[in-house]
């Protein structure tokens, strides 16, 4: 794969066989984060588990001190007094089966973040193999399925994340823009990963953490330490 100018004039300033400790990476990430928009940092964590074994499954959800900088669209599913609540709250959709009808029959999928109370989760799990693959299904775990729905979208929209596994037993997540700067994603990275270590299953073995690295949108990925996290 060919890379551009600025790539390629980022990866002199990291040595690919290091391995940074945190605040360093970031502030390479920073610095190397050379594209015209502001570039969405982001943390890949390799753990030491097997994601098909339900017992060493790693999944939650955190709110970041400082958020994720982007403009989170919530669909709330509720009815009755907590409408107005979810409204209040910032929910930009608010609404039951006539939003239901409108992701099946239109296709419609403008927003983020999708939160539901527990009774109107026999209407949302219709949505199951269109909200699913794209991880926007509701989940008690990610604190998207409660009755506190007005809780629940003022953290999305302060910059609540959900970190899960995929096929190959890695999180990936955002942890901010590269306008923050590297005390602030310095902030929000030691919040997740807290998270994440945190949530060990009881059932691994052996590392936990095997690998850690920070990247931008457009920049190369700088390795973190892992020793730390054991």
């Amino acid at each position: 794969m060919k890379h551009g100018k600025k790539y390629t004039d980022s990866t002199k300033l990291i040595e690919r066989s290091k391995l940074y400790e945190s605040g360093e990476a970031l502030a390479l990430c920073v610095e190397s984060a050379k594209a015209k928009f502001d570039e969405t940092v982001e943390i890949h964590v390799r753990l030491g588990v097997d994601s098909r074994h339900a017992d060493q499954q790693v999944r939650g959800a955190v709110v970041l001190p400082n958020g994720t900088g982007k403009k989170v669209r919530v669909l709330a599913f509720c009815k009755g007094d907590n409408v107005r609540l979810a409204e209040e709250a910032g929910a930009e959709y608010v609404g039951g089966e006539d939003y239901m009808e409108k992701i099946q029959k239109e296709g419609w999928l403008d927003f983020d973040v999708v939160i539901a109370t527990p009774d109107m989760m026999g209407v949302v799990g219709r949505l199951g193999k269109i909200l699913g693959p794209r991880g926007l299904m509701p989940n008690p775990k990610a604190g998207t399925v409660t009755p506190d729905i007005a809780r629940a979208v003022t953290e999305a929209k302060a910059g609540k994340i959900e970190y899960r596994l995929d096929k190959t037993n890695i999180i990936h997540c955002p942890i901010g823009k590269a306008s923050f700067g590297a005390e602030k994603l310095q902030e929000n990275f030691d919040t997740l990963m807290s998270a994440i270590v945190k949530a060990k299953p009881a059932a691994a073995k052996g590392q936990y953490v095997k690998s850690c690295v920070v990247a931008s949108t457009m920049g190369p990925g700088v390795r973190i330490n892992p020793a730390k996290f054991i």
